[in-house]
This record gives C-alpha cells, structure tokens and sequence, in this order.
C-alpha cells in the first residue's frame, strides 16, 4: 500500500532510541525526511548515521530539552527549515513508566519529580506541538501522533498513568480545533514493547524468578499472565511503528481525535 509519505518532512521527539526510533525509521522507509530530537547530541548523530544509511532517506539530528520553551521553538524552527517545510510531528519524548519516585504508593511520591514527568511527557507535547502546527498550517496538512501508554487505563503507577491520560485528552482537544486546517492528531497506547532496554530489564526479571530470560518472557507472555497480552508475545517498537506510520499518511484522513491500543491485545477490559 502506498502510504503518500513520499517527500513528507517529519520530526520524532524521543527519536535516538526506542519506539521513538523505531518510527523514525519508518517514516524514512515511507520516504519521509527525519528531524530526530533528544537531548543527548552524541547518541542523536550515531542514530541519524545508523537510520539515514538504512532508510537512503535524510535524517537530521536536532538537540533539545522539551521542557524548555525556546529551545523546543529553535528546534522545530531549525528542523523546518532544514528539511523544508514540516507535515507530521511525533511527540515520544520521555522516559518509560516516568521517575522512580513519581510512580509509588502516596506517601513516597515526591512532588518534584512527578511534576517533572508531567513538565517532559505532557508539556512537552503541547509545546512541540504549538511550535509546529503554524508550518502544518502553511502546508495545509498535518499530522500530529503522540506516544502514550497504557498504564493511562490501569490504576497503581500515579505518574504515567495521569500523564499518559492526559496526553490523550490532549490529543482529542487539539484534533477538535485543527481538524478545519487539515490536521489529524492521534494517540497510541503502546504496551510492553521490545526496545533496546528490554534484554537488561529481562536478565532482571529472570534473576528474580531464577529462569533464564527466554524463560522469564515465555512465563510473562503465556496466556492468562498478568503481564500478558492476546497475542501471547511481546510487541516489538516496529510494530508500533507501522501504526504510527499509518495514521500519519493520506490513508488515514478518517481518524483523527481517536486513541489506538498497540498492545497486543493487553487487559481484559472493554471499551466502548
């Protein structure tokens, strides 16, 4: 299926590594140029390296802090302007499952750090996503995909879940007021997802149980498992990256305001 990316320009917050990457790549395999923003400049041009050499596709690599207002303007000025224009942003800048001490019962949550995630994760977006929407404007098209979690639909994690529901309500708020200038906003809820932290975080979990860590993800993803999921596997950040690059295309003008679950099938819930 041709997607219509072909010569889009696109920036991919969170883009050095992860799910963030990994749609980077796709939308460059889609024939999209890439802006990859993170913060960290040496692990920004060995991505773009890595991703340009596979993809035949630019990949620019842009530093920046989301919770700074000027630098996120400067960035997505600087990446307009190098790649030629912006069609579609992706807001998947922030770290998994949020701070340590944000995240636990009450009583030890400190305020600073909770404030921190939701300064990263939700501001973030709604300030990348106020820098770029005057260039989608003056395209008149535009896609913007903001990456969540599922976390947002179970209670225990106090900071990722509350900052992951609100980025959906965001996402629904700003496909109502953009809709007219021919801009989808969306949002997916990853879930357990295979990145490059997932062999580190499976040789713990098999320490824990005292398996190996094929074993450890086996007993994790088996059918009825609390962490498990429908499809009785991990999802791998691939995956999630051919939804993103789905809603992002002209195939999807139908679905805007609208939250996708790129899970596997995780939870027993139903959703009407």
């Amino acid at each position: 299926m041709d997607l219509g990316l072909h010569d889009k320009h696109a920036i991919v917050t969170g883009g050095s590594r992860g799910i963030g990457k990994a749609i980077a790549r796709e939308l460059a395999r889609e024939g999209v140029d890439v802006a990859i923003v993170a913060r960290n400049q040496a692990e920004l041009e060995a991505s773009a390296r890595e991703l340009a050499a596979e993809t035949n596709r630019r990949i620019i690599p842009v530093a920046a802090d989301v919770t700074r207002k000027e630098q996120v303007e400067r960035m997505v000025a600087e990446a307009a302007q190098q790649l030629g224009g912006l069609h579609i942003l992706v807001n998947s800048g922030s770290a998994p499952g949020g701070s340590a001490t944000a995240t636990g019962p009450i009583e030890t949550v400190v305020d600073e750090d909770l404030i921190e995630d939701f300064n990263v994760k939700y501001v973030g977006a709604l300030r990348c996503a106020r820098a770029a929407i005057p260039f989608m404007k003056t395209a008149g098209w535009g896609r913007i995909i903001n990456i969540s979690g599922g976390n947002a639909r179970n209670a225990g994690n106090l900071s990722g879940g509350a900052r992951n529901a609100g980025l959906v309500h965001m996402t629904k708020t700003l496909a109502v007021q953009l809709g007219r200038h021919g801009i989808t906003v969306n949002c997916i809820h990853p879930g357990t997802t295979r990145t490059e932290r997932t062999p580190s975080l499976l040789a713990a979990r098999a320490a824990q149980l005292g398996v190996s860590p094929e074993e450890a993800e086996r007993r994790d993803f088996a059918p009825d498992a609390p962490r498990g999921n429908a499809i009785c596997r991990m999802v791998d950040a691939s995956e999630v990256a051919f939804v993103a690059a789905f809603l992002a295309s002209e195939k999807a003008w139908a679905v805007s305001g609208e939250l996708v679950v790129a899970s596997g099938g995780a939870g027993r819930s139903v959703y009407y």
